[in-house]
């Protein structure tokens, strides 16, 4: 990992409203440095040692972003995304130093939404985190089509404006990620939206990963996620929803 020095505007203390991160590892050297610098990016910066720590300062506080070590003793990072992921869409950025392609297949199933692998340069882990913290404050009109407030797929129906997904009375919980790349697909409207679109700026934007996330939010919406009637492959062109009319 290299130089983490914040830079001479570490004396001035992040604004109230900052956003807050929570960091978890346990390194204690690379909390340290880790809140450092991005306490000196304008953050608000909370840190654990293990993921009871986290759970700790999770009931107790609110974040905007959780990054996340894998190799943790007791409960890993793996298994703490996968845990979390059920209670609450809190973004997760992963971090490690385990970079086989597995492990990030593995970790984005889990519902993370970015994988970061040790040694990494600050300004990247400094944009990655800039580009979900976006995805989440975006304005909804940004993404949604004017004239259409919500769709309906099957027994499913999906609110643009607020990024909630329903089947009947039951909020289906989605992932920043998942709720970015649905709102693309239902502004299509049954047209094909490429992997390069559906993986946005930054982040974990490439063709396998997409998949993995596509995948991921099949197993959500449909009753058979290898043959899927709602969200389809679009052969060379990337997916598709197909939306009731």
């Amino acid at each position: 990992m290299t130089d983490m020095a914040a830079g001479p505007g570490t004396s001035i203390p992040p604004a109230d409203d900052a956003p807050h991160l929570l960091v978890v590892d346990d390194d204690r050297r690379i909390r340290a440095l880790l809140s450092r610098y991005l306490s000196g990016q304008g953050y608000r910066v909370t840190t654990a040692g293990n993921a009871l720590e986290a759970r700790a300062r999770l009931r107790s506080l609110s974040f905007d972003l959780i990054i996340l070590d894998v190799m943790m003793p007791g409960e890993n990072g793996f298994e703490f995304a996968s845990s979390y992921r059920e209670e609450s869409d809190v973004p997760i950025l992963m971090l490690t130093a385990r970079t086989d392609t597995q492990d990030r297949v593995r970790g984005l199933e889990t519902g993370v939404d970015d994988y970061l692998a040790k040694p990494f340069e600050p300004k990247e882990l400094s944009l990655r985190i800039a580009s979900i913290l976006r995805r989440m404050t975006a304005r909804p009109e940004a993404v949604v089509v004017s004239s259409v407030a919500s769709v309906r797929f099957g027994v499913f129906s999906f609110n643009l404006e607020r990024g909630e997904l329903r089947q009947a009375d039951e909020i289906i919980r989605l992932t920043d990620r998942e709720r970015f790349m649905l709102r693309l697909l239902s502004n299509a409207a049954g047209e094909p939206v490429s992997r390069e679109t559906l993986a946005g700026e930054g982040g974990a934007n490439n063709e396998r990963t997409v998949d993995v996330q596509i995948n991921r939010l099949r197993r959500k919406i449909e009753t058979d996620p290898t043959n899927p009637l709602h969200l389809q492959t679009a052969r060379g062109a990337g997916y598709r929803l197909m939306l009731d009319r």
